[in-house]
């Protein structure tokens, strides 16, 4: 048996992640701001980056501590979340995170990841 593979959160991509977050969130409520005809739309721009930035610093402890582990036979995640590598269906990349599909239709997410195109291709090398 191979030792297992962990899946750490990264934090410079938790901070990209949410830093993109942040700006759509500001575009968001500024032109929110503006169709509903309120004469402060920059004010949209504070409120949207306050409200992404509490979000991150409120969940940062959580979310970069959650690890995910793959052995030769099963992907466990925080939770516990355990998958067997033969009821994966489909892996994909989303921004910097990976979702893993099963057979069943259930969808995990593992987050933040520095290169989430390798942890894609080490999930399905597991899987042949």
């Amino acid at each position: 048996m191979a030792d297992p593979v962990t899946f750490s959160p990264d934090k410079s991509a938790y901070i990209r992640t949410y830093a993109w977050l942040a700006a759509v969130a500001m575009a968001g409520a500024m032109i929110v701001l503006w169709v509903v005809g309120n004469p402060y739309v920059w004010t949209g721009a504070p409120a949207g980056l306050a409200a992404v930035g509490i979000r991150a610093w409120y969940l940062a402890s959580e979310d970069l501590a959650a690890v995910w582990e793959m052995s030769d036979t099963t992907l466990t995640g925080p939770g516990p979340r355990t998958v067997a590598l033969t009821q994966i269906a489909e892996v994909k990349t989303l921004g910097s995170f990976v979702q893993v599909i099963t057979k069943t239709g259930d969808k995990h997410l593992i987050k933040y990841q520095a290169n989430p195109a390798t942890t894609k291709a080490a999930i399905e090398r597991a899987m042949r």
